[in-house]
């Protein structure tokens, strides 16, 4: 059976957009970056909220190129070969391959999915996750602290009550701070 993982980077008071919506303080440096595509390899579906799924979606048109960053052009092409699921009422069209619309987020039918899939499942955009959270279908979150505090924006989290197993923590020359939850059902 797939997991369902939420990861995201969010600032110290867990917001992932400040009271803007920017986000250019939660950009990882290589290291970081580097680590990422490593989680990202078991990846095989991205579920993703329409905002969430407009900015990732740059990463399908991105090219490769010689002087860009391994990094990037690694993670370009996980997403590319990645399946995505985008959960929207206002999208009409997709700007990716091997990307479908939902118009609603049924949970019995992100279970089924995961008891058939055979690579784990991301989950993207905090509004959308915190829907999967709240019906207890994450089985993982993958937190990764940035050392900034930005007071104010859209939380990572939704106001509920979730007990959580610390299974990893790790470290980053730049201060970020990577922790990885069970989520306990």
């Amino acid at each position: 059976m797939a997991k369902l993982i939420y990861s995201t980077i969010t600032s110290l008071d867990c917001f992932v957009e400040d009271s803007d919506g920017g986000f250019d303080w939660a950009e990882p440096d290589e290291e970081v970056f580097s680590f990422v595509n490593q989680l990202e390899r078991t990846i095989g579906t991205y579920l993703f909220g329409r905002r969430m799924y407009e900015t990732m979606a740059y990463w399908e048109t991105e090219p490769t190129q010689p002087d860009q960053a391994a990094v990037a052009n690694e993670f370009a092409e996980m997403w590319r070969a990645a399946d995505k699921i985008v959960y929207s009422t206002t999208l009409t069209t997709t700007r990716s391959a091997k990307t479908t619309i939902e118009r609603e987020f049924k949970p019995d039918v992100i279970a089924k999915f995961k008891s058939t899939a055979p690579l784990d499942v991301a989950i993207g955009g905090s509004t959308l996750a915190s829907l999967a959270l709240k019906a207890g279908l994450v089985d993982e979150i993958q937190l990764f602290l940035t050392p900034v505090v930005v007071g104010a924006g859209k939380r990572a989290f939704p106001d509920t009550h979730l007990p959580l197993t610390l299974l990893e923590e790790r470290r980053f020359a730049s201060g970020v701070i990577f922790l990885r939850f069970e989520c306990a059902t």
